[in-house]
C-alpha cells in the first residue's frame, strides 16, 4: 500500500518509527527545523527535509508544509509520533485528503475522545467507570467554586486538550482557585493552542495505570497488558513498569475488557491508550491517548510485540495477527525517562551541550535515545534525552538490571535525572511496590539521597597548576588502581598519552557538569534559558522572600522563578513573551 513513510516528528520517537520501517523494508523521510539540523533522527533518515523556518517548535506544527514535503519525498504515509501533531484530527483528515496514509487512528475516532471531556461522555457512554467531575468545559472561573463545594477538596483543574501533565493544577482550598485556574489555562495555550478547562475531583493518593489497545481496521480490537506510571513529577511521568504490581490478574482483566469496550465504541483503529486512576481496588477512566505512547517500551519488552511496527502493518490494512488469549506477560519490565533536569532544584529544566555520551548495553538493557556526544540540546522542546528499559524474569531482576545501567550511563555536559532514578531503584517503598503518585512528596528523603549519588566521584583533573588533588589510574603487579595524587605548587604530572600544559576537564560518571548561575544580590535573576510566560509582580511592590514574581516556560514546563529575598521591586527588566538567557536580570529592588 506504501513503501516510504515520512516521520512527522524529532528526537527519539523519530528515530524509533524509522528503526521498525527499516525492519519491515520501507523507506523512511525526516522533517527537521533549523534548531534540528544536526539531530541524530535526520541523519538517520533515508531522505530528510527542512520544514522551517525558524528553530523552534512551530516548525513540527506546519501541516501543510508536512504534506507538502511528503508529496515531494514520495512519501506514501505519514507517521506522527507523539507529541505535536499526533493526536491532531485536522492533521490525520488533511493526510487523508492528500490521498496519504495517517498513520494512526481515523480522525472521526479522534475527535471523538479528543479532549478530557469528549472522552469521559463516550466513557460513560461504554460503561466506563470516571471520575466525579465536568463533563462540559467550563466558560469561566467563576464556574470552579461551586463545583469544589460539590466535589470536595481537593480538585483538579484541568485541560480538556491536556496530555502529560501539562495544564494541570489541584486545588486543596479557595484562595488557589483562580492562580491554578489562569496558570492552567495558560500552560494549556502555550501546549496545546486551547485553553478550554474542566473540573474533576482529584483523587488525593491513587495509582496512575494504563492499558494499551491494538486495533485493526476489520473490527478486531485486543488489550496488551496495562503500565504503571505512578512515579511522577508535576503530575508527568518518570518511571513506568509493566505489569504493575498493584494489579492482579482479575483487575487487569476487567481494566482491559472496558478499555476493548471503549475502543470498540469510538471505532478505533491503531494504538491507543486508555489512562486510569486506581484507588481503594477501584478503577477510573482517565482519558485515551490517540497515539503511541513514551512508555510503549515496557509493554513491547514483556509482550514481545513490536508496538510501532503493529501501527504500520495496520495502516496497511493487515488484520490482527494475534488474538486475546494469545497475549500473556513474561517477565518485567521498567522505563526511567533520562530527561535534561536537575531534580535537586525541583526538576528545572537544565540545557545545555553534551560532552562524553555512553550507553549502557547487556542483556536485558534498551535504549531509545535522541542525542549523540556534542549535541546541543534546544530550548524549544521536552527535556527527554533518552529512555532507558530494563527487563527481567520478575520485577526484582528488572529493578536490579536497572540499577546497574543507570550506574553505567554516563552524560557529560548537563545536568540530568540519573541520580534521582537511582535513589528510586534502591528506596524500599519502590521496591516494595507500595507507591502513588505522590510517591516524590511523601519521601523527601530521596533528596538526600540524589545529592549523594550526584556528588559520585569518578575520574577527574582539574586545570594545571591548580593545586588541587589529581586522579590517575596505575597498575601495580598487573592489578589496576585509582590513585589521588595531591599536587602542591608547579606543574604535575600529566596522564599517560595526555600532552603536558594541556589541561583535561573534570568528568563524573553519571553526573553532568552544572553551570553556575550568575546572582545579583540586588536583583531577580533567571536560572534558565526559556521565555517568559506570566509576570507576578510590578515595580513598587513589595515582596516576601519566596514568593513567586515571574514563570518561565522551557522545555514545554512552567518554572516558577521566586523572590530571593524581601523587599521592594524598582523595575522590571522583561516582559511577557521575551526569550531569555540563563542569568538574565529579571527585576531589581530598590536600592
Amino acid at each position: 500500500m506504501f513503501d516510504t513513510v515520512l516521520i512527522a516528528n524529532r528526537g527519539e520517537i523519530a528515530l524509533r518509527v524509522m528503526r521498525a520501517c527499516r525492519e519491515l523494508g520501507l523507506r523512511t523521510v525526516a522533517v527537521y527545523s533549523e534548531a534540528d539540523r544536526d539531530a541524530p533522527h535526520v541523519g538517520y533518515a533515508d531522505d530528510a527535509y527542512l520544514i522551517g523556518p525558524g528553530p523552534s517548535s512551530e516548525s513540527y506544527l506546519h501541516i501543510e508544509r508536512i504534506i507538502d514535503v511528503a508529496r515531494r519525498s514520495g512519501a506514501g504515509a505519514i507517521h506522527p509520533g507523539y507529541g505535536f501533531l499526533a493526536e491532531n484530527s485536522g492533521f490525520a483528515r488533511a493526510v487523508a485528503d492528500a490521498g496519504l496514509v495517517f498513520v494512526g487512528p481515523p480522525p472521526e475516532a479522534m475527535e471523538r475522545v479528543a479532549g478530557k471531556v469528549e472522552a469521559r461522555n463516550e466513557a460513560k457512554a461504554a460503561n466506563v467507570p470516571v471520575v466525579p467531575g465536568t463533563l462540559e468545559p467550563l466558560k469561566n472561573v467563576a464556574e470552579v467554586l461551586p463545583l469544589a463545594k460539590e466535589y470536595g477538596y481537593p480538585i483538579a483543574i484541568k485541560a480538556v486538550s491536556g496530555g502529560g501533565g501539562r495544564g494541570l493544577r489541584v486545588v486543596w482550598e479557595e484562595d488557589e482557585i483562580q492562580p491554578a485556574f489562569e496558570s492552567a489555562r495558560r500552560e494549556a495555550e502555550i501546549s496545546f493552542k486551547s485553553g478550554a478547562l474542566y473540573v474533576e475531583k482529584y483523587l488525593s493518593n491513587p495509582r496512575h495505570i494504563e492499558v494499551q489497545v491494538l486495533a485493526d481496521a476489520h473490527g478486531n480490537v485486543v488489550f496488551v497488558g496495562e503500565r504503571d506510571c505512578s512515579v511522577q513529577r508535576r503530575h508527568q511521568k518518570l518511571i513506568e513498569e509493566s505489569p504493575s504490581p498493584a494489579i492482579t490478574s482479575e483487575l487487569r482483566a476487567e481494566m482491559g475488557d472496558s478499555a476493548v469496550r471503549l475502543a470498540k465504541a469510538v471505532g478505533y483503529v491503531s494504538a491507543g491508550t486508555m489512562e486510569y486512576l486506581f484507588q481503594d481496588g477501584a478503577f477510573y477512566f482517565l482519558e485515551m491517548n490517540t497515539r503511541i505512547q513514551v512508555e510503549h517500551t515496557v509493554t513491547e519488552m514483556v509482550y514481545g510485540i513490536d508496538l510501532v511496527k503493529a501501527q504500520l502493518r495496520i495502516a496497511q490494512g493487515e488484520p490482527l495477527w494475534f488474538t486475546q488469549a494469545d497475549l500473556q506477560p513474561h517477565g518485567h519490565a521498567i522505563e526511567c525517562r533520562i530527561n535534561a533536569e536537575d531534580p535537586l532544584a525541583n526538576f528545572r529544566p537544565a540545557l545545555g551541550t553534551l560532552g562524553d555520551y555512553q550507553e549502557p548495553a547487556g542483556l536485558g538493557v534498551r535504549v531509545d535515545s535522541g542525542v549523540r556526544p556534542g549535541y546541543t540540546i534546544p530550548q524549544f522542546y521536552d527535556s527527554m534525552l533518552a529512555k532507558l528499559i530494563t527487563w527481567g524474569q520478575d520485577r526484582t531482576e528488572a529493578i536490579a538490571r536497572m540499577r546497574r545501567a543507570l550506574a553505567d550511563y554516563r552524560i557529560e555536559g548537563l545536568t540530568t535525572v540519573i541520580p534521582f532514578h537511582r535513589a528510586v531503584m534502591e528506596h524500599p517503598t519502590f521496591i516494595g511496590g507500595e507507591f502513588s503518585v505522590n510517591f516524590i512528596p511523601k519521601h523527601p528523603e530521596l533528596i538526600e539521597r540524589i545529592a549523594l549519588l550526584s556528588e559520585t566521584p569518578a575520574e577527574t583533573e582539574p586545570a594545571e597548576d591548580s593545586g588541587e588533588p589529581r586522579f590517575f589510574a596505575v597498575e601495580v603487579n598487573g592489578r589496576r588502581f585509582n590513585v589521588r595524587l595531591a599536587q602542591v605548587g608547579g606543574a604535575g604530572a600529566t596522564a599517560p598519552n595526555e600532552q603536558a600544559g594541556k589541561p583535561r576537564a573534570a568528568t563524573r560518571k553519571g553526573k553532568s557538569k552544572a553551570k553556575a548561575t550568575p546572582q545579583d544580590a540586588n536583583g531577580v535573576i533567571c536560572p534558565l534559558q526559556g521565555v517568559v510566560a506570566a509576570i507576578r509582580t510590578e515595580a513598587g511592590q513589595q515582596v516576601e522572600a519566596g514568593q513567586v514574581l515571574f514563570v518561565v516556560e522551557a522545555m514545554k514546563m512552567e518554572n516558577e522563578i521566586t523572590a530571593p529575598r524581601a523587599g521592594k521591586i524598582s523595575d522590571i527588566r522583561v516582559q511577557v513573551g521575551a526569550s531569555i538567557e540563563a542569568g538574565t536580570l529579571l527585576a531589581k529592588y530598590a536600592e
